[in-house]
């Protein structure tokens, strides 16, 4: 395990040292993609965070941070919402998100996960959650 962290370590060190972070333009033309294809749950909760409408804060949709692009980005909480569809189960993506997670934590990020069905069927309780993460007003 501690490989791992000390590659993540390393990883970060080189992002944050010589590499933009954020929004690379190599993944522009995969962000864009990605933001015309949204999944019916992403398309769903981006009706209530889009446009400051979800207690003012500002969300951007399939935002890059490093090699990852995440779901939903709030750079003023430094906040990251993914959503995960069945894809998301099976054990090598769970590895893999694992992974993702701990790589944008070491950054400094809160990562929140929801399943697709609970966006749909408890909309209210994953905005409440997302709500409950943002940081005390200063």
């Amino acid at each position: 395990m501690p490989s791992t962290y000390s590659s993540i370590f390393y990883q970060v060190f080189l992002m944050k040292g010589k590499r933009r972070v954020h929004t690379r333009k190599e993944l522009s033309g995969y962000r864009k993609d990605l933001r015309k294809r949204l999944t019916p749950a992403e398309a769903f909760l981006w009706k209530h965070i889009k446009a400051r409408n979800f207690e003012g804060r500002r969300f951007t949709k399939q935002h890059s941070i490093g090699n990852f692009i995440v779901d939903f980005y709030c750079a003023e909480e430094k906040l990251i919402i993914e959503l995960d569809g069945q894809g998301h189960f099976d054990p090598i993506a769970q590895e893999y998100d694992t992974k993702r997670t701990t790589y944008l934590e070491s950054l400094g990020y809160k990562v929140l996960r929801f399943e697709n069905k609970s966006v749909f069927d408890q909309l209210h309780s994953v905005l409440h959650e997302i709500k409950s993460n943002f940081r005390p007003a200063r």
